[in-house]
C-alpha cells in the first residue's frame, strides 16, 4: 500500500535468524565467528568432536540470551543437545558458534541509516559469561570508530534494516567480529549511558551525509 514499514518483512526475516544472518554477513565480508550448522544429535557431536571445547550453541531465532548455552566438554553437549532433540523442530536446527576468546565484553551498536547513533559495552556479570544486561550485566559507553561504524553499516545493508541493533565481540584473533543483528532492537541502555537522542541524533547525521 505504499508505506514504509521499519523494518521490513525482510529485515525480520534475515535478521531474525542467526543462520540467515551468518550466511549473509559472510557474502558481504563482514567478519564474523566461525560457525557450523548441524541438523542431527549425531552429526552435531561429531562436529564438536573435531571443532573442539568450549563452543556455544544457540537457537536459530531467539533473544535475551536464552537458551544459549556454553558446551565445555562432551558430557555437557550430550546433555544439552539430548533436550534439544526433544523440542519443536526449529530447536534441533544446532547452531554451534566458535567461543571467541575477548575481553569479558561485548558491543551493542545502534545503526539508524547510515550512521551509528550511540554504542556501548556490555561487560558480563561476576561468574556469567554472557553479557545481556537483564541478566545482570552492566553498560559503558563505547566509542564510535570509524571501522565500527562501517563495519556496522555494512551488516545493516546486508539484512537490509533501516533500525537495527548490531551486537559485536573484541576477538583477540579476528579484532571485531559482529555476531547478531537485532531488528527489534533495544536501545534503553544505550541511550542511558550515552544520554543522546538516538533518533534526533540520526536525523542529524542523515542531514550532515546528505
Amino acid at each position: 500500500m505504499g508505506a514504509n514499514v521499519i523494518n521490513s518483512l525482510h529485515t525480520g526475516i534475515y535478521a531474525g535468524n542467526k543462520l540467515f544472518t551468518h550466511t549473509l554477513l559472510q557474502k558481504v565480508g563482514v567478519p564474523t565467528p566461525f560457525v557450523t550448522v548441524a541438523f542431527s544429535k549425531e552429526s552435531a557431536l561429531g562436529a564438536l568432536d573435531r571443532l573442539g571445547y568450549p563452543q556455544v550453541i544457540k537457537p536459530t531465532v531467539g533473544s535475551w540470551g536464552r537458551m544459549v548455552s556454553k558446551l565445555n566438554n562432551k558430557e555437557s553437549a550430550e546433555g544439552i543437545i539430548e533436550e534439544r532433540e526433544k523440542m519443536y523442530p526449529i530447536y534441533q536446527v544446532h547452531y554451534i558458534e566458535e567461543f571467541v576468546q575477548r575481553p569479558p565484553r561485548d558491543i551493542r551498536a545502534i545503526v539508524i541509516g547510515d550512521s551509528v547513533t550511540g554504542a556501548i559495552y556490555r561487560n558480563s556479570a561476576d561468574g556469567n559469561w554472557k553479557t545481556n544486561t537483564h541478566l545482570g550485566g552492566t553498560a559503558e559507553i563505547c566509542e564510535v570508530t570509524k571501522e565500527l561504524e562501517d563495519m556496522c553499516i555494512k551488516a545493516k545493508d546486508a539484512v537490509r534494516g533501516q533500525i537495527v541493533g548490531v551486537d559485536l565481540m573484541e576477538s583477540k584473533d579476528k579484532g571485531l567480529v559482529v555476531h547478531e543483528i537485532n531488528n527489534t532492537t533495544e536501545y534503553r541502555n544505550v541511550a542511558r549511558v550515552s544520554r543522546i537522542d538516538l533518533i534526533e541524533n540520526g536525523r542529524e547525521s542523515g542531514r550532515g551525509k546528505g
